[in-house]
């Protein structure tokens, strides 16, 4: 089995695993269970929560002591032993410590994931760059098979969507230990300093300014991804509370509208190469910001009605939006970093996404809504919310431009930045 096919089968388990579970815990939560939605905002805040330091600790302990594929491996058998347990818990006090404890199996194994098709890639000789793309795409095809096992099974409001996530989670921890070994990298070194000792020197690529404006802005852009996950799907049930709209397609199977958000990733990620070669690593994050404004200025706007292309386009969009930050993203890190941190520096990347960038995305977006959007019925104001995530995007995007100093050479790219 070639290289490129053992990746491709690692990238489609790796996604199929959240995609069972995601988008459709908040049936399970309601309809099921019938728990509060104030408890249920909880959840969603376990991924922010567990990205804040499992994905670092994980990347040190693949560069320092343990074989990447093997970690890899470890953690989602530890995920499949959560997620297992899920359908036996009966509180929703309970239910946040336990998907806690599958999260902080879970994220950190997206950044270990890219660590061990990097160094595959790279020891098989290839061209990441070009090779790596279509490789994940399998992983957004994964998601969407997901999504629609559960819905054909009828598992969207049972337990069962949490079994078929732990069964594939078990299948994958299993294959994990017959991929290409990644072996820790780390050189111990007789000057060695106290960043080497703690396992902290992927943070020594802040010393570099146009490193450290990377990552403050890739946490900007986390913050905007969380935004669409948490909102996304409740915007469009929303509508059911209108007599004009509550019988229409997309409010009655709104999950199956918001999955053109991921077929669209499947697409974007094979221009990736091209335009990551051609403009560079800046005009490929200020296309995704501009893209980031568009989707959510498209909801703004449209319904499921007349306004519905509106809709549909913010999907697509958002395949250009996510893929030409989270992908490009982890290629510009991986060319950057000294290859001796390499897990810890995507690490790095997805604690400033998924951990500080979700958390402040999450909870700050939440006080807003709360203060200014939300009416004394309950309801929202959801044009103005999709224009105020629009107005933060643009000005992420203007902001971007002018302080990231970047120049793409691609003669010089891919060559790393010293660590000390």
């Amino acid at each position: 089995m070639s290289i490129k096919l053992r990746l491709i089968i690692m990238s489609f388990l790796q996604f199929f695993v959240w995609g069972a579970w995601l988008i459709t815990i908040g049936a399970y939560w309601f309809q099921n269970k019938h728990w509060s939605g104030a408890q249920f905002g909880a959840i969603f805040s376990t991924m922010g929560i567990a990205s804040l330091f499992m994905p670092s600790i994980a990347g040190v302990i693949a560069d320092k002591w343990v074989n990447a594929e093997k970690l890899y491996g470890l953690m989602h058998i530890g995920g499949a032993v959560m997620l297992f347990c899920v359908p036996m818990v009966e509180s929703p006090h309970l239910m946040f410590w336990v998907m806690l404890l599958n999260m902080m199996f879970y994220m950190p194994t997206i950044s270990l994931s890219i660590a061990v098709a990097y160094n595959a890639l790279k020891k098989d000789g290839a061209d990441i760059v070009k090779v790596y793309p279509p490789i994940r795409v399998w992983g957004t095809v994964g998601f969407i098979a997901a999504m629609w096992t559960v819905s054909i099974l009828r598992l969207e409001t049972s337990a069962g969507q949490f079994y078929v996530a732990s069964a594939a989670a078990v299948l994958l921890g299993l294959y994990a230990f017959t991929l290409p070994k990644a072996p820790p990298t780390f050189q111990r070194k007789d000057n060695h300093s106290w960043l080497d000792t703690f396992g902290l020197t992927s943070f020594a690529l802040f010393r570099n300014r146009q490193m450290a404006i990377f990552f403050i802005f890739a946490m900007l852009l986390g913050a905007a991804l969380q935004l669409t996950n948490a909102y996304g799907d409740t915007f469009l049930h929303d509508f059911a509370k209108e007599d004009a709209f509550k019988d229409l397609i997309a409010v009655r199977y709104p999950a199956i509208i918001m999955s053109i958000s991921q077929v669209s990733e499947t697409l974007f990620i094979l221009a990736i190469p091209f335009f990551l070669k051609r403009f560079g690593i800046k005009t490929v994050m200020l296309i995704s910001m501009l893209a980031w404004t568009l989707r959510f200025g498209l909801f703004a706007y449209g319904d499921p009605g007349a306004g519905l292309w509106m809709i549909v386009l913010s999907c697509i969009v958002y395949g250009m939006a996510f893929d030409f930050f989270n992908i490009s993203g982890s290629l510009f890190v991986e060319g950057q970093a000294n290859p001796a941190i390499r897990a810890s520096a995507q690490g790095l990347f997805m604690l400033m996404t998924n951990g500080i960038g979700a958390v402040l995305g999450s909870s700050i977006s939440g006080l807003v809504i709360e203060a200014f959007f939300t009416h004394t019925d309950g309801s929202k104001d959801w044009p103005g919310i999709w224009m105020t995530f629009a107005t933060y995007s643009l000005i992420v995007a203007i902001a971007f431009m002018v302080l990231f100093k970047h120049k793409h050479d691609p003669a010089a790219a891919g060559a790393p930045l010293p660590t000390h």
